[in-house]
C-alpha cells in the first residue's frame, strides 16, 4: 500500500470537521455577528436599567390611623395616608392604593389573639412587606400578611421572562439555522460531496455539535453579563438567588438544545427548497415557543410550573424558575434531567433516522413515514 495514501477520518474527526465548518461559517456571517452583539447590548441594558430602577428609593406608601400615626412621625421615605378607621386602612391595602398599613395590634384581621411585644401596632400588607419599610421604623413590629407570597411579583415576572426569552431566542435562532443549512446543502448538491467523505450520521452530529457550541457560548456570555450587571448595580441579593438556577438553566439548556437541534436538522432534510422549511419545522417551533408563553402567563401557577419542569421541551425554563422560587425539592432537577437526557437520546436516534432517510431525496417534501422506512 502506498504510504502517502490518505486515510479516511475517524468518526470523531469527521464530527469535529463538520462542527468546525458550522462554527466558522456562522462566525464569518455579518448578520450573525451583528445580531449577537445587539442581543448582548440589549441584555446589558436590561440588567443595568433594572438595577438602577431598583436602586431608586421611591417613597413607600403607608396608611395609618389616628392610633398609629405617631409611629411614622418624622420618618423620611414614607408617603403617609391617613385613614379614618382600621377597616379603611385595610381597604387601602387590599385595593393596592398603599403598600402597607399600620393598625392597632388588637385590631389585626383574623388574628386569634392580639400580637404581643413592645408595639401597640402591626404592619399589614397583601403578599409581602414593602422592601425598606422595616428599616425605616425604629423597631420591628409584628407582621401580618393577608396573602403570603415568597417572591416579589415583579421580580418573579422578570426572571420568568428572562429564562423564557433566552431559551426562545437561542433555540429558535440556531435551530432554524441548522434547518436552513441542511436545505441549502441539498439545493447546491454540496451534501453529495460531503457524504462521499463523511458518514451521514457524522454530518448530522457535527452540525448539532457546532451549533450547540455557539448556542452555549451565547448562554455563557449572557450569564456573565447578568452577573456583572447585577454586581455593578448593587443587586447582590438578586444575584445570590439567581446563581444556582442560572447554572441549572445552562445544564438543562444544553440537553434541551441538542434535542431540538436534532429534530430541526431532520426537519430540514425532509425538504429541498428554502420555501418549504416552515412546513416541517412548524411543530418544532411551536415546542420552542410554548415554554415562553407558559411562563409569561402562568409563572404564578405552581401546578403548571411543576408540569413544565418535567416535560423535556419546557424543563429548561420550568425547572430553573421553580428552583429560583424555592418551589422545587433538591431531587427534582435531577429527576427532570434524567427524563430530559433520555428524551434527548431518543430524539437523536429519531432525528438521525429521518435525516439519513431524507438527505439525498430531492423534489417534493419527504413524508415522515418514508423517511423512517428508508435504510
Amino acid at each position: 500500500m502506498n504510504a502517502h495514501t490518505p486515510t479516511a477520518p475517524s468518526a470523531a474527526q469527521s464530527v469535529w470537521l463538520v462542527a468546525e465548518r458550522e462554527i466558522g461559517s456562522r462566525l464569518r456571517s455579518k448578520t450573525f455577528i451583528v445580531s449577537t452583539v445587539i442581543l448582548f447590548l440589549i441584555a446589558l441594558a436590561a440588567v443595568v436599567w433594572g438595577g438602577f430602577s431598583a436602586s431608586q428609593s421611591n417613597a413607600i406608601t403607608v396608611a395609618v390611623t389616628s392610633d398609629t400615626s405617631s409611629a411614622v412621625t418624622g420618618v423620611d421615605g414614607l408617603e403617609v395616608t391617613d385613614a379614618d378607621s382600621t377597616d379603611a386602612a385595610l381597604a387601602l391595602v387590599e385595593d393596592g392604593t398603599v403598600s402597607a398599613a399600620l393598625i392597632p395590634s388588637d385590631q389585626v384581621p383574623d388574628a386569634a389573639a392580639p400580637a404581643s411585644g413592645p408595639f401597640d401596632y402591626t404592619i399589614v400588607a397583601n403578599d409581602e412587606v414593602p422592601s425598606g419599610l422595616m428599616p425605616l421604623l425604629s423597631q420591628s413590629p409584628a407582621v401580618h400578611l393577608l396573602d403570603p407570597s415568597s417572591t416579589d411579583f415583579l421580580l418573579r415576572y422578570f426572571v420568568a421572562l428572562g429564562f423564557g426569552i433566552v431559551f426562545l431566542l437561542a433555540a429558535s435562532t440556531f435551530g432554524g439555522t441548522i434547518a436552513q443549512s441542511v436545505v441549502e446543502e441539498k439545493q447546491t448538491r454540496v451534501v453529495e460531496l460531503l457524504i462521499s467523505a463523511i458518514p451521514v450520521r457524522s454530518l448530522l452530529a457535527g452540525k448539532v455539535l457546532g451549533n450547540t457550541i455557539l448556542a452555549m457560548a451565547q448562554i455563557v456570555v449572557l450569564a456573565a453579563i447578568a452577573v456583572i450587571g447585577l454586581s455593578v448595580t448593587g443587586q447582590d441579593l438578586v444575584l445570590t438567588g439567581l446563581g444556582g438556577p442560572v447554572v441549572w438553566f445552562a445544564v438543562f439548556f444544553l440537553f434541551g438544545f441538542i434535542l431540538l437541534a436534532s429534530l430541526f436538522a431532520a426537519a430540514g432534510a425532509m425538504v429541498s427548497r428554502q420555501e418549504d422549511i416552515g412546513s416541517t419545522t412548524a411543530p418544532i417551533t411551536t415546542l420552542v415557543m410554548l415554554p415562553y408563553f407558559l411562563v409569561i402567563f402562568f409563572n404564578d401557577n405552581s401546578l403548571v410550573l411543576t408540569i413544565m419542569s418535567y416535560v423535556p421541551f419546557s424543563a429548561p425554563v420550568g425547572m430553573p424558575l421553580r428552583l429560583y422560587l424555592g418551589e422545587a425539592m433538591w431531587w427534582e432537577p435531577l429527576v427532570a434531567l434524567v427524563i430530559l437526557i433520555a428524551t434527548c437520546i431518543a430524539a437523536i436516534v429519531l432525528g438521525a433516522r429521518i435525516y439519513s432517510g431524507s438527505l439525498l431525496r430531492m423534489g417534493a417534501r419527504v413524508k415522515l413515514s418514508e423517511a423512517l422506512s428508508r435504510r
